[in-house]
């Protein structure tokens, strides 16, 4: 017993690094992205290098957690860390920035499998009872690579060098694949399916389209241009097409099936409107110290302790919570909370103390974390190892989607206020505020564009981003209210220490 303890103590260190590597990536690599184009250049298309990366994983969630249901965990995740550490090698070597995004996209791919399948052996290795303490310990370790990712990026960037936040994957996915590989048995037997070319394919094209088109759209081109419209079209003909494909298929790559049991189409809509809210808090709290209460950029990873320290404890509580009252019971609280801190931040203006925005913060916080815990449990419950794969990927992919349609949605809402606000304060003013300047408020609230303003034009400037970001938290509550309405839909199973399951 103590040796078999032993073994899954070391599995789970495996698993921690990996995640821990992945989710904290994209901070690090955010952090360095200055530093990067002025060393490589191409400062038009910078956006690739985090688009690459981010449609590579969507698409690669749901396929990997097919597959890993068909042929096993191990492979697939193991597959997931090599490519994932090869990405990061060739990242590091990357001349142009044309290069960096191809391999970012490498990198995506090997990210797709990791985090799905991560949370998937977790639940193949624990009985019911233990699952719950596991998935908090884990939905923990993303809070805290929000924290720590940008300050180590900025460490590494200023004293060593942009290249080594991708050299410093290497020892944690070599620590992991040894654990993984050496410890990490698998046991249940698999089902023999057929892999569903047509469904993987067209879902694949879907997703490229979609956030290609929502990543360019309003920056590189304008909406109504050939080349955004296009892209929709092919997103909408390629997801009706795979729509099709998934209906008539023998093994689909996104059973429709699974999504008749209610609490787990629930699980993923909430999971869904999560994602919308949990973005919007880590995109403008930012910008609105940066650029309201005057916090250095520099220091962006400390800006977001509070908020992530919540998610850290919410996920913690959640996840143990869950098995005593249901995951029911459980959301309620915490969309609740999560709908009180958007409120709250909704009502932010120019005079809100940093004081007050901390504790914003950490309501918003402790209203998200349980979500990253106790939804995948609730998406996973009633499905046998034959499906969990799928289960997970589905929830993480459509938690992705969410993150994907807020940051664009929601940077449409803020860009075009703030715009409007500037507009207004601009005549007169032509010289400090001009064209392209009005849509980027980081721009202009730095602290060489404020040393070139009078006070009084500066005040107003300020004034103008702290609406429009209240503004925008206003809109926020809308997915915040629909993720509490998603909530009452879910069945209040609960974890039992045996594989029965109970339901009130």
């Amino acid at each position: 017993m103590k040796q078999l303890q032993s073994r899954q103590n070391l599995v789970v260190t495996g698993l921690l690094l990996s995640i821990l590597m992945a989710s904290m990536d994209n901070t690090i690599v955010a952090t360095a992205m200055g530093t990067i184009v002025g060393d490589l250049g191409g400062l038009d298309k910078f956006i690739w290098v985090t688009s690459a990366y981010m449609v590579a994983e969507m698409a690669g969630m749901p396929i990997f957690g097919k597959l890993s249901d068909m042929f096993g965990r191990k492979r697939f995740f193991m597959m997931g860390l090599i490519l994932f550490m090869l990405g990061s090698i060739l990242c590091g070597t990357a001349q142009t920035i044309e290069q960096l995004s191809v391999y970012r996209a490498i990198q995506g791919i090997g990210g797709g499998a990791l985090i799905p399948i991560t949370f998937t052996i977790i639940i193949d290795l624990f009985p019911p009872g233990k699952r719950g303490k596991m998935s908090g310990l884990f939905g923990a370790v993303f809070g805290l690579s929000s924290i720590f990712g940008p300050l180590l990026g900025a460490y590494i960037t200023d004293y060593i060098s942009w290249h080594w936040i991708f050299y410093i994957n290497l020892p944690i996915g070599v620590l992991s694949l040894m654990l993984i590989a050496l410890f990490y048995k698998e046991s249940h037997k698999r089902k023999k399916q057929k892999i569903d070319w047509m469904g993987s394919i067209t879902l694949v094209g879907a997703i490229v389209c979609l956030l290609f088109a929502l990543e360019l759209g309003g920056n590189e081109y304008t909406w109504d241009s050939t080349v955004i419209l296009s892209l929709f079209t092919g997103f909408t003909i390629l997801f009706t097409m795979f729509f099709i494909t998934e209906k008539s298929a023998e093994d689909p790559v996104i059973s429709f099936s699974m999504f008749k049991d209610r609490l787990f189409a629930s699980s993923t809509m909430v999971g869904l409107f999560y994602g919308v809210s949990f973005i919007v808090g880590i995109v403008y709290i930012p910008i609105f110290i940066q650029g309201v209460t005057g916090g250095s950029a520099t220091n962006s990873g400390l800006i977001l302790l509070p908020m992530m320290l919540g998610v850290v404890v919410s996920s913690q509580i959640g996840a143990m919570a869950a098995p005593k009252l249901g995951f029911r019971s459980v959301m309620l609280i915490f969309s609740v909370i999560l709908l009180i801190g958007m409120y709250l931040l909704s009502t932010v203006s120019a005079e809100t103390s940093r004081f007050v925005i901390t504790l914003y913060m950490i309501i918003i916080g402790l209203g998200t974390g349980a979500s990253f815990s106790v939804i995948n449990m609730a998406a996973i419950h009633r499905f046998g190892p034959e499906s969990r794969g799928s289960a997970t990927s589905t929830v993480s992919f459509l938690r992705q989607l969410g993150m994907s349609l807020g940051i664009t949605i929601y940077g449409i809402i803020q860009r075009s206020y703030f715009s409007y606000k500037t507009q207004e304060i601009s005549s007169g003013n032509n010289h400090l505020i001009t064209g392209g300047a009005q849509n980027d408020q980081r721009s202009i609230l730095s602290e060489q564009a404020r040393k070139t303003m009078q006070e009084p034009l500066l005040d107003k400037i300020i004034n103008a981003l702290a609406e429009s970001i209240s503004y925008t938290f206003t809109w926020a509550l809308i997915p915040s209210v629909l993720a509490l309405f998603f909530v009452f839909f879910l069945t209040n199973d609960r974890i039992s220490s045996g594989d029965t399951q109970q339901e009130n």
